[in-house]
This record gives structure tokens, sequence and C-alpha cells, in this order.
């Protein structure tokens, strides 16, 4: 059985947040104010140190309430939620930058932790200088940065500049430096907190194989970030975080579609425009709704049914090849498709007289796997008339569809998923 690595129990933390500031109208107001300003400012330096019972005072915030979970030794685990969740104060506890006012933490293990984008380095050293120091920070002796020393420098990738001031690198040289030297300490834990979205796209793929590789040598990493197509690679499971509470932990895609669902994906109305009258715009989009095969306007579907995409949208004037274009993009904007109306020989009209349309998209089931997709409409003449922007949807996983082999870690990683005829015969 696998040992734990972390335990958080019951754990809490609580700000008091800045007092509203008095303003006065009147000369014999702001007089009164200074003569009393001695008893009120005592006041205000005692209360800072205490707090009333209840803790539901105005001036007080939550930031994490009776938050508890473990984590085993060698999982990945995603922390995602919006803004203000409280992610990152948790983080902070576990790294022990902060204390929690309420439970405790127990923490088997030395911990390396990359909160900030570099954080602990200072702006006047170089490169290298910030490397030794950093690593000791991080409890790494000399002799060990001295024989990985090249290892480091070659995985950030600043190996021509690592005698700079660190003043003079960009956001993402830093980071790239920061996270060398927290991977290649090797640490029993690591928390990371969003510092990978400043990373391109070939750095950030380093990171994924790195983190990958901590994991499999019995590594436990604590992964904070809004990009879900991270959290989908990288993560054995995910909890979910809203108000300095846990709404929910399990699986990786379970968790992500509860976080859109809290995010009001499940709006019945995806895009709903209105018409400008003084622009006299040629073409017009009224609405975007997303169906079910019933005909039940959601954004969370049964893979194993196909769903139906309507576009309504208005010509004022004579438009000819007209085209209606949709395009589906996994997580991570890759593109999985695109397909245009006039595909279609039965919609491909020579021109499109004034008045209503709609347009309908039927996509079939059975054919993607299980995760958390999305798409956009454009509306394109000669010029483009429309374009949407990214609209989220959820496939969820059938019990219609028979499983399929696949790995649990990677399994979001499939794009597709559908059923293929095997035969097996014994010769």
């Amino acid at each position: 059985m696998s040992s734990i690595d972390i335990e958080v129990k019951n754990l809490s933390k609580r700000y008091r947040i800045g007092l509203k500031e008095e303003i006065h109208d009147t000369f014999i107001e702001s007089l009164s104010s200074w003569l009393r300003s001695p008893l009120l400012n005592y006041r205000k330096v005692h209360s800072l140190s205490s707090f009333s019972d209840n803790g539901e005072s105005d001036d007080i915030i939550w930031a994490l309430k009776n938050v508890s979970f473990q984590i085993q030794q060698g999982e990945v685990v995603g922390i995602i939620g919006r803004n203000g969740a409280g992610k990152s104060t948790l983080l902070k506890i576990l790294s022990r930058i902060t204390e929690p006012t309420e439970g405790k933490a127990v923490i088997n293990g030395n911990v390396a932790s990359l909160l900030e984008v570099g954080t602990g380095f200072h702006p006047e050293l170089t490169g290298r200088e910030n490397l030794y120091l950093n690593g000791a920070i991080l409890g790494m002796k000399r002799n060990e940065i001295d024989r990985k020393f090249n290892e480091i420098v070659s995985f950030s990738g600043v190996e021509n500049f690592i005698d700079t001031p660190v003043k003079r690198y960009s956001s993402g040289m830093r980071v790239r430096l920061a996270f060398s030297v927290a991977a290649y300490l090797e640490p029993d834990i690591l928390l990371v907190d969003e510092v990978l979205a400043v990373g391109d796209i070939e750095f950030q793929n380093k990171c994924i194989r790195k983190m990958d590789s901590l994991s499999s040598h019995g590594r436990t990493i604590i992964l904070v970030s809004h990009n879900m197509s991270s959290i989908q690679r990288l993560c054995d499971r995910a909890i979910l975080m809203d108000k300095g509470r846990i709404l929910n932990s399990g699986s990786t895609n379970e968790i992500i579609s509860d976080y859109y669902s809290h995010s009001g994906l499940n709006n019945s109305r995806v895009f709903i425009g209105k018409i400008d009258e003084k622009k006299e715009e040629d073409v017009s989009v009224l609405e975007i709704i997303l169906l079910d095969n019933k005909g039940n306007s959601k954004s969370i579907f049964d893979r194993a049914y196909p769903f139906i995409v309507e576009v309504q949208f208005e010509v004022r004037k004579t438009i000819k090849d007209l085209s209606v274009v949709f395009t589906l993009w996994a997580m991570g904007n890759v593109m999985v498709c695109k397909s245009f109306n006039i595909d279609n020989e039965t919609n491909n009209r020579d021109k499109y007289d004034p008045g209503k349309y709609i347009s309908k998209l039927e996509f079939p089931g059975r054919l993607l796997n299980h995760g958390n997709y999305s798409f956009d409409i454009k509306i394109q003449g000669r010029k483009t008339f429309f374009r949407s922007g990214q609209i989220n949807f959820v496939l969820k996983d059938s019990k219609l569809l028979p499983s399929t082999a696949r790995t649990p870690k990677y399994s979001d990683q499939i794009l597709l998923s559908m059923p293929l005829n095997w035969e097996i015969k014994k010769l």
C-alpha cells in the first residue's frame, strides 16, 4: 500500500481585509476625528491581532475553510477552481510560507515549490549566482549543485545568459531557470502554481516530460493551473475548490467537467446576439444553441449520442456564396476538424435573400473520447461577417459504449475513442 505524502485535516486560513476610510464633509468633523485618532489607531492596531469568536466580521475573509484531503506518494494531483478559490493560499501553507489559522497539514518528505515567477531570485545577481543561491535555499549542497549545474542550465535553455544579471531576463527565462533548479533538486514533493503558463511550448513539453519522470520515480506533485490541458495531461486526479472549500475530488476528467459546470457552462443559450440597427450589418447572428439528440439545450453530452449546433442568423441584403463554418477544438487548442455548411449539396445555395435562417450541424456520436472540447462559428462570404470565439462543451463517458483498453493516467490524451471491429481466432 502506498504511503501518504500529504495529509491535510480541517485546514482553514483567515485574513483581515482593509477597513473603509472615513470621509469628512466639514471642518468640525475632521477636527473631531483628529482629536480621536490616537484612541482609534490604538483600537485598529489591537484589532489586527484579535478576531471575533464567530469569525464572521465584515473585515474578515476565509481564504480556506475546513479543507481536508490526502495525497499518496507518487501521485500527480491538480487543484483547479476560479480566481479566489484558495488554491494559492493552500500551496503557501503547504510550503510553510504562511501558517494556517486552524487545522494542520502533515507533510512527509522535503518540499520544493514554484509559486511565483522567479521566486527567491535576486535581480542584481547573475543566473549562475542565483542558481547556487536558489539551490541552497531549496536544500541542495554545493557539491550537488556543481554536479548537476550543466544539466540544469541545459534544461533551462539560458546557457548564453547564465552570467547575465537576472533583472535583464524575461519572465519566461526566469521561470525556466527556477523550474530547472527545483526539478533537478528531485524533491519528494513538488508544488507548482501556474508558473508553467509562462514558458513557451517547447519548454512546457520538457517540463511535462520531467514531471512524468519525477512521478514515475515516486515523487509527488501538486499542480495548480487554469490550463485544463496541462491538468488533463499530467494529473492522476484533481480537486475542485471554490470560496476556500473543496467542492469535489476524483478523476481528472470528472472534476474538469464539474469545473465547467460551476463556471456557467450549462447555460441553455451559449450565444445571444443583438442586432444594431445603426450599423446595418449585412449578416447578424441571433443565437447559437447546443442541443442533444432529443432537442434539449445543454452543454454536457453523453458521447454515445450525436449533438447538434444550431445557428440562427439574419441576412439583410442579398449575399452570394455565404457559408457557416464550424471548427472543433480539443483541449490545448488542437484543431480536430472543420466543417462548412456548403459541404452538403442540399445546402449549397447560390444566394441568400434577406430574411432569417437556421443552420443546423449534427456531430456524430461514438467518435470522440470523453473530455472537454470547444468550437467556434464563423459566417463568411467574400468577407467575414461574424466570428463567435471558442464555446466550451463536455463529452462525458458513456455506459452504453464498450470500454476501451487504455491506461488510467493517459486516457484523457486519447482523442478518438470509437469502437472498431476486432476478430481474434486460434490458428
